[in-house]
């Protein structure tokens, strides 16, 4: 595997957590007593530019797809904290209306929801069709991808 930023092939794991399935990858009852997917979950290093990532083992349609079903919103204490975080960065930033706030990973959009309500311009990045959708109707503006930079890299 390559570095995202820089291209410098990757050496160094930085943490190991072993196997696991995907998250919020739930089997049907039929699927229970069948083998399960699991993926290493490994962080690596880049020694030449100092980024910290995933390593790749799957497409992220393996991980994204229609049965995805992570729900940000679904926490009222997470919401909470967002809004809290969302006026904290208005204050410590000097946001206004004339700014832009780009979060890549949306989801449902919790988050920025509140740069809505505060009449901040905002655009999410998010790679499930279903919380997109969710977060459109909360007036967030969405874009359907996996990535907002992506070089050609279809693993997650």
């Amino acid at each position: 595997m390559q570095c995202r930023h820089c291209e410098t092939p990757l050496s160094l794991t930085v943490l190991d957590l072993a196997h696991a399935p995907p998250s919020n990858a739930y089997l049907k009852k039929e699927q229970l007593r069948q083998p399960e997917v699991h993926f290493p979950l490994r962080l690596l290093l880049c020694e030449s530019c100092g980024l910290v990532q995933t390593e790749d083992f799957c497409a992220a349609d393996q991980l994204f797809d229609e049965n995805y079903v992570y729900f940000s919103s679904t926490s009222s204490s997470w919401c909470a904290h967002a809004a809290r975080f969302v006026d904290s960065a208005i204050d410590r930033f000097g946001l206004t209306p004339e700014s832009f706030v780009v979060e890549v990973a949306s989801n449902d959009g919790y988050l920025l929801q509140n740069f809505v309500s505060a009449g901040i311009p905002c655009l999410g990045f998010e790679p499930t069709a279903s919380t997109a959708e969710i977060a459109a109707r909360k007036g967030v503006d969405s874009r359907l991808a996996f990535s907002w930079c992506n070089r050609g890299h279809d693993a997650a």
